[in-house]
């Protein structure tokens, strides 16, 4: 449940982030806050993973700043006390009915495509490709939003052309596909692999796209180690894995349609280490 915040008013809850409006609403501020919650395989956990709305917050602007040139929606990170480190001020933004993924490596649903037919929302590629190979070129392979509790859906090039416009869906691919291609450098050099990401644009009160919500956190990328990448197999990442699979382990005793138990403490305690070190290794800084 969203906390209560002076001079704020909650208006929305998703997976993990809680939105505020300024209780005067007579501007296009909004509240940004990182909850602790976890998701996976389209439920919210009960359990949740202690700091991972502060890893998420801070990660990500940072990476907002290594993105220069491209605008984004952080306004400012003055925010209530009780909400410190996990919460920024941001712009509100009119945002795209589309999740803006670009791939440089085959895995997840685009290896589930891949093995039937050959394709990642309908784009050919060649034959001989495992789990885990790098993509001659990355890909823009986005998906339509959902709502809460359901799966987003792979969609094609042509699909964001007919929600919105010739113009707008190269805009979104060119802004998306450079991203990946400059974060994809930046982790390299930090030993980590970004085998693909998930982001989302806006438009923004004088018209212009804009990058909101988070961007190449643990929760929207997948990011390998380097040094124990290995195709044709899962890598191991830095994200909910021990969730995932704690979650489908005869331990859990899930059926993956009532809700999910609740986390054992070890499974939760390494879960944050990995969000942790995975914010350690990208940005040099110690997370304290």
């Amino acid at each position: 449940m969203a906390q209560e915040l002076a001079g704020w008013q909650h208006i929305y809850s998703g997976k993990v982030r809680d939105l505020y409006e300024p209780v005067t609403g007579e501007d296009d501020r909004v509240l940004v806050v990182a909850s602790d919650r976890i998701s996976a395989y389209d439920f919210v956990l009960s359990s949740e993973i202690p700091d991972k709305g502060r890893v998420l917050t801070q990660l990500s602007l940072w990476w907002f700043e290594q993105l220069t040139g491209i605008p984004n929606h952080v306004l400012s990170t003055d925010v209530p006390a009780e909400v410190a480190g996990r919460a920024m001020i941001c712009q509100r933004l009119e945002m795209y009915p589309v999740e803006c993924i670009a791939r440089g490596y085959l895995t997840g649903s685009g290896l589930a495509e891949y093995n039937e037919s050959r394709t990642v929302c309908e784009l050919p590629l060649p034959d001989g490709l495992v789990d885990g190979s790098r993509l001659d070129k990355p890909l823009f392979t986005p998906s339509a939003k959902a709502e809460v509790g359901e799966h987003d859906e792979n969609i094609t090039y042509d699909a964001v052309v007919m929600m919105v416009g010739d113009d707008l869906a190269a805009k979104l691919r060119s802004l998306t596909l450079d991203i990946y291609a400059r974060a994809e450098s930046i982790a390299r050099e930090r030993g980590i692999i970004l085998a693909d990401t998930k982001v989302e644009f806006g438009m923004s009160s004088s018209g212009e796209v804009t990058l909101g919500d988070e961007v190449l956190t643990p929760d929207s990328s997948r990011f390998w180690d380097a040094e124990l990448y290995s195709p044709g197999k899962a890598q191991p990442s830095f994200d909910k894995q021990f969730v995932r699979d704690w979650l489908t382990s005869d331990d859990a005793g899930w059926d993956r349609v009532s809700a999910p138990p609740a986390l054992p403490a070890e499974v939760v305690e390494k879960t944050r280490a990995r969000y942790i070190e995975a914010y350690e290794r990208l940005t040099g800084r110690t997370f304290s």
